[in-house]
């Protein structure tokens, strides 16, 4: 039987709704489910430090590790404690360096790259700077010890040019699905057209477009579930728009699955920047599970991923554009029933477990 080290900076948490902790979870939970043996090394530096040096006693005593796999914090590595202060700056990479010599091969997914980005990074220019040296010292070590870098896409390579592939191999590893959770889709579409959307509003994520197309149409309706206080702050901007086609909600968990149920399409269609360009929102892979078509923006990740698997429709982020195809779509309905079938075979070929079996076959070196 396989066995392999599991890592990563942080506590895992089943609490935490965020893509940074569900992710690792359910990687970990599909190592498991393919028969592998996983020792696992998580938590805050103590914790961390008692977990590799108890991991260094098995593999003195024989044990072998088939490979090691990580993933990255949102932030750098050695201020992941609760105070952020570096107090185990090179733990981590301490033991990537062991392994190295212990010629266990090393495979790590670099979660993101905010701090690259003005809009994401804090506003004092003393934690930015702190923060940057502290990235890009991850980046370094990196260099020195991994074999394959995972990306969310390899759109974020453009972003690192300091990262040379001559030390190791670059490929993407996008989120997962859940396959179990994908439902059969009935034939059945609703007579007025409801679009729902679930994430976040702000100055990264903006969609005045989306609300002011729909609140100027028939027969088709929008719901948009917001964390509260969000709203709030951002009330003002997208008041004009609200009418009776447009529902704003505040659920969670559980209490969305009814939403997700009678919808006919999931939106992504959010204003671009730059970032979009290569990010792969894990928020995606959470619509795929739920077997509906995604309405994506062109020149994102998202959109090049919705079409090269015909699982939705990209345009433009334009209003001509948007009103042209939700009145095509409102006319042609049979084809959300085609971009079910298509978002079936995608839910399987890009299941947990196949982003398993490849890291399982790029480490097998």
């Amino acid at each position: 039987m396989r066995r392999i080290i599991f890592h990563i900076p942080v506590n895992l948490d089943k609490n935490i709704a965020s893509g940074s902790q569900i992710r690792p979870q359910l990687l970990l939970k599909a190592f498991k489910d393919e028969g592998f043996i996983v020792d696992t090394i998580a938590g805050y530096g103590k914790q961390r430090k008692h977990l590799i040096r108890n991991i260094k006693k098995s593999i003195k005593s024989g044990v072998k590790y088939d490979f090691l796999y990580s993933e990255s914090s949102t932030m750098p590595t050695a201020l992941t404690e609760p105070n952020h202060i570096p107090k185990y700056l090179n733990l981590d990479f301490n033991f990537f360096k062991y392994c190295k010599k212990q010629q266990i091969p090393i495979g790590l997914f670099y979660r993101d790259i905010y701090w690259k980005f003005p809009e994401y990074q804090p506003n004092s220019l003393l934690k930015r700077l702190i923060l940057n040296f502290f990235y890009k010292y991850d980046i370094y070590n990196y260099k020195k010890t991994i074999n394959y870098l995972y990306l969310p896409s390899m759109k974020m390579l453009d972003y690192l040019p300091n990262i040379k592939t001559d030390g190791f191999n670059i490929k993407a590893l996008p989120p997962g699905v859940t396959t179990k959770f994908v439902p059969n889709n009935k034939d059945s579409i609703n007579k007025e057209l409801n679009i729902f959307y679930v994430g976040g509003i702000g100055k990264v994520y903006k969609f005045p477009v989306l609300l002011k197309v729909i609140s100027e149409m028939k027969n088709i309706n929008l719901t948009v579930c917001l964390r509260e206080l969000e709203w709030i702050n951002e009330k003002d901007a997208y008041d004009i728009y609200i009418n009776q086609n447009i529902n704003i909600i505040h659920k969670s968990g559980k209490d969305l699955l009814p939403y997700f149920s009678n919808a006919d399409i999931l939106s992504l269609f959010l204003e671009p920047n730059e970032y979009r360009k290569f990010a792969m929102p894990f928020k995606l892979f959470e619509y795929i599970e739920k077997g509906k078509p995604i309405l994506a923006t062109s020149n994102t990740a998202v959109g090049e991923f919705v079409k090269e698997n015909d699982i939705g429709w990209v345009i433009d982020y334009n209003y001509s554009k948007l009103k042209e195809l939700l009145e095509h779509i409102n006319n042609n309905k049979q084809e959300i029933n085609i971009k079910k079938q298509n978002i079936q075979k995608c839910a399987e070929i890009n299941s947990w477990q196949n982003r398993v079996k490849q890291i399982s076959k790029d480490l097998s070196i």
